[in-house]
C-alpha cells in the first residue's frame, strides 16, 4: 500500500518531465496493485487525481502508452470509475491511439474503450463524439482475413468494444449498421469459426444488432444463414447452442432469411434436436426442445419457406411435424398444432391436409385437453381447425367428421384466447352450410353463451366474434327456429348494437341478419327491436354521409321489412324517413339510388 501511495505521488509530480524508466516503475506498481485488489486500488487512483495525468501520457510516441491504456482498462472494470475516466478527458487521446500501428497499444486501447463503454451512457457518448467506432470498424475490415493469434486477439477485443458501445442502444446500433459492420462480422465468423472466443464475440454482436429491422435487410444480403447453421452443427454444449439460437430467433423473423435458413439445412438440425431431447427430463434438454420447436414454427410463418417444407404434403418435414401432435410432450403438441395452422395458409394445403386425415389428429389432441387442459395447446389446435375450415370444400367434410361437436366441448372455457378461436372456428364451419347453421343456432347452450360473450367488454375480440357468429347463424340458416332461439336468449339487442360497429363488414352482417329476422319472425322480435331503438339507428345510418353504400342499401331493405309491424311503422313515420330517403335517389351508387326509389314508394303507400 505504501508503494502504491508513493507511486501515485511520484506519477503526479514527475509525469511531465520524468524519464521513461521512473514512469515505467510507477506504472508497474499500479498494475501490480490492481491485480491484487482492483476495486480498492481504483478508488485510490481516483482520489489521487492521477486520471487527469494519464491523459497527457497517452501519446503514440511514449513507450509507456500501452501500460497506461492497460491501467485505464483495469480501473474501468469498476462501474464507479467509468464516468471519472470520461471526465478526466481520457476518451479523445484513447481514440487517437486507435490510429497507431503498435498491436499491444491497439489491444489495450480497445480494452480501455470497451470497458469504459460498458453500461455507461457517458462513455458511449464520448466515444461516439470522438469518432471511435468508425476507426474500429475499419480495423475489423482490414484485419478480418488474418488468422495469426495476435490478430485474432485484437479482433476479439474490437468486437467486444463495439458490442459494449452499442448494446441496447438503437441509435448507436443503427450507426454501426450504416457503417457496414454486418457483412464484416459475417465474414469474420466464416473465417474464424475455429476460434471460440472470437466466434462468441461475433454471436453476441449479432444478437445485439439482429433486433433492429434495418439490420435484417443487411443480414439477408450476406451468407449468415449458412454460417450460423454450419456453426450450429458443430456445437455440443448447450450454452453454445443457446447463443446461436438467440441470434437465429430474431433473424428468422425476416422472410428472406427464413428461406435461407431452410435452404441451409436448419430444419434438419432442429428436427434432430427434437428427436434427441423429446423424452429427456434434463432442464437443458427441455429448454432446447422448446427453442427448437418454437423456431421451427417461426420458419413456417414465411410463405415461401412454408411451401418449400410442405412439398405438396409429401415433405419429410411435414410428416415429422405431424408426428408431434400425438406426442406426450405438451411443447411438441403445441408446436405441431401451430405448425399445422401455419401450413394451413392456402386452400391447396388445407384441402390436402383434410383429405389426409389431419382433422382427426387435431380432434384427438383437443380431446386430451378438455378437462383442465393446456390453454396454449387448445388455442393452437383450434387455430389449426379454423384455418383448415376456410376452403369451401372442407366445411362439409369437417362437419361430418364431428368438428363442431369437438369444438363445442370448450364452450365452458373461461380463457378469452380459447373463446376467440372457438368462435372463429364455428363461424368458418357454418359459412354457407345451412343445415349446420340451423343445428347450432337451435343449440340453446351455445346461443346463451354467445349472448353472454357479446357483453365481454374487456375482450373486444371475443365480443366481436360472438356478435358475428350470432349473425352468421341467422344468415346461413335462414331458420325461424334459430331466430326464435336467439330472441328468447336476448340476442336481438346485440345485433342492433353490431349495426353501429366501426367495421363495415360487421355492420353489414348485422343488417342482413336483422332483415331476415324482420322478414321471417317480425312478431316475435318486434318488442326487442323497439327496445333496442333500431329505427333511430337506421335513421342515423341513412343520414350519415360517411355510411358505406352497402350499409345504406341494407338499411333501406330493413326499413321496408320493419313497416310490417304496426308499432315499428309508427316509429318510422314519426322520424321523417322520406326526407332522408328522397335525397338518396340521386346517390352516385346506382343500387342505392334504385333502392331509395323503391323504399320511398313503400313508405308513401304505407303512410
Amino acid at each position: 500500500a505504501d508503494n502504491l501511495s508513493e507511486a501515485l505521488k511520484k506519477l503526479k509530480i514527475t509525469s511531465t518531465d520524468s524519464t521513461a524508466d521512473s514512469l515505467e516503475g510507477c506504472l508497474d506498481c499500479l498494475l501490480q496493485a490492481l491485480a491484487q485488489n482492483n476495486m480498492e486500488t481504483s478508488e485510490k487512483i481516483q482520489k489521487s487525481g492521477v486520471l487527469q495525468v494519464f491523459a497527457s501520457l497517452l501519446t503514440p510516441q511514449s513507450s509507456c502508452t500501452a501500460k497506461v491504456a492497460n491501467i485505464i482498462a483495469e480501473v474501468a472494470r469498476n462501474e464507479f470509475m467509468r464516468n471519472p475516466c470520461v471526465d478526466a478527458g481520457l476518451i479523445p487521446p484513447l481514440v487517437q491511439l486507435l490510429n497507431c500501428k503498435d498491436q499491444e497499444v491497439l489491444l489495450q486501447t480497445g480494452r480501455a474503450l470497451g470497458n469504459i463503454c460498458y453500461d455507461s451512457h457517458e462513455g458511449r457518448n464520448a466515444v461516439d463524439h470522438a469518432g471511435g467506432a468508425h476507426i474500429v470498424v475499419d480495423h475489423l475490415r482490414s484485419l478480418c482475413s488474418k488468422t495469426d493469434p495476435a490478430s485474432e486477439k485484437l479482433l476479439t477485443v474490437f468486437c467486444g468494444m463495439l458490442m459494449n458501445y452499442s448494446n441496447e442502444n438503437d441509435t448507436l446500433q443503427s450507426q454501426l449498421i450504416n457503417m457496414g459492420v454486418i457483412p464484416t462480422l459475417v465474414k469474420l465468423l466464416g473465417i474464424h469459426c475455429q476460434n471460440a472466443a472470437l466466434t462468441e464475440m461475433c454471436l453476441v454482436a449479432f444478437g445485439n444488432l439482429a433486433e433492429l429491422e434495418s439490420s435484417k435487410e443487411q443480414f439477408a444480403y450476406t451468407n449468415i444463414a449458412e454460417e450460423l447453421v454450419k456453426l450450429f452443427k458443430k456445437q455440443i454444449e448447450h450454452d453454445k447452442k443457446e447463443m446461436i439460437f438467440e441470434v437465429l430467433a430474431p433473424l428468422a423473423e425476416n422472410d428472406v432469411i427464413k428461406l435461407q435458413l431452410v435452404e441451409a439445412g436448419l430444419v434438419e438440425c432442429l428436427l434432430e434436436i427434437v428427436q434427441k431431447t423429446v423424452d429427456s427430463e434434463k432442464e437443458d434438454d427441455i429448454a432446447e426442445l422448446k427453442t427448437a420447436s418454437d423456431l421451427m414454427v417461426l420458419l413456417l410463418l414465411g410463405d415461401e419457406s412454408m411451401q418449400k417444407l410442405f412439398e405438396g404434403g409429401k415433405g419429410s418435414v411435414f410428416q415429422r411435424v405431424l408426428s408431434w401432435i400425438p406426442s406426450n410432450s405438451h411443447q411438441l403438441q403445441l408446436a405441431g398444432a401451430l405448425a399445422i395452422a401455419n401450413f394451413a395458409r392456402n386452400d391447396g394445403n388445407c384441402i390436402h391436409m383434410v383429405d389426409n386425415g389431419i382433422v382427426q389428429k387435431l380432434m384427438d389432441l383437443l380431446d386430451r385437453h378438455v378437462e383442465d387442459g393446456n390453454v396454449t395447446v387448445q388455442h393452437a389446435a383450434l387455430s389449426a381447425l379454423r384455418n383448415l375450415a376456410i376452403p369451401v370444400v372442407n366445411k362439409a367434410k369437417m362437419l361430418s367428421a364431428g368438428v363442431a361437436e369437438a369444438v363445442l366441448k370448450f364452450l365452458r372455457s373461461e380463457m378469452p384466447p380459447v373463446q376467440f378461436k372457438l368462435l372463429g372456428t364455428l363461424r368458418m364451419l357454418i359459412d354457407a352450410q345451412a343445415e349446420a347453421a340451423e343445428q347450432l343456432g337451435k343449440n340453446v347452450k351455445l346461443v346463451e353463451r354467445l349472448v353472454e360473450w357479446c357483453e365481454a367488454k374487456d375482450h373486444a375480440g371475443v365480443m366481436g366474434e360472438s356478435n358475428r357468429l350470432l349473425s352468421a347463424l341467422i344468415r346461413h340458416s335462414k331458420s325461424k327456429d334459430v331466430i326464435r332461439t336467439i330472441v328468447q336468449s336476448g340476442g336481438i339487442k346485440h345485433l342492433v348494437t353490431m349495426a353501429t360497429s366501426e367495421h363495415v363488414i360487421m355492420q353489414n352482417e348485422a343488417l342482413v341478419a336483422l332483415a331476415l329476422i324482420a322478414a321471417l319472425e317480425l312478431v316475435t322480435a318486434e318488442k326487442d327491436l323497439e327496445n333496442a331503438q333500431l329505427v333511430q339507428i337506421l335513421h342515423r345510418l341513412l343520414s350519415d354521409d360517411r355510411s358505406a353504400p352497402e350499409i345504406k342499401y341494407n338499411s333501406m331493405v330493413l326499413i321496408c321489412a320493419l313497416i310490417g309491424s304496426e308499432s315499428l311503422q309508427k316509429e318510422v313515420q314519426s322520424m321523417a324517413f322520406l326526407e332522408v330517403i328522397s335525397k338518396l335517389r340521386s346517390h352516385e351508387n346506382k343500387t342505392v339510388a334504385q333502392q331509395a326509389s323503391l323504399t320511398e314508394q313503400r313508405l308513401a303507400v304505407e303512410s
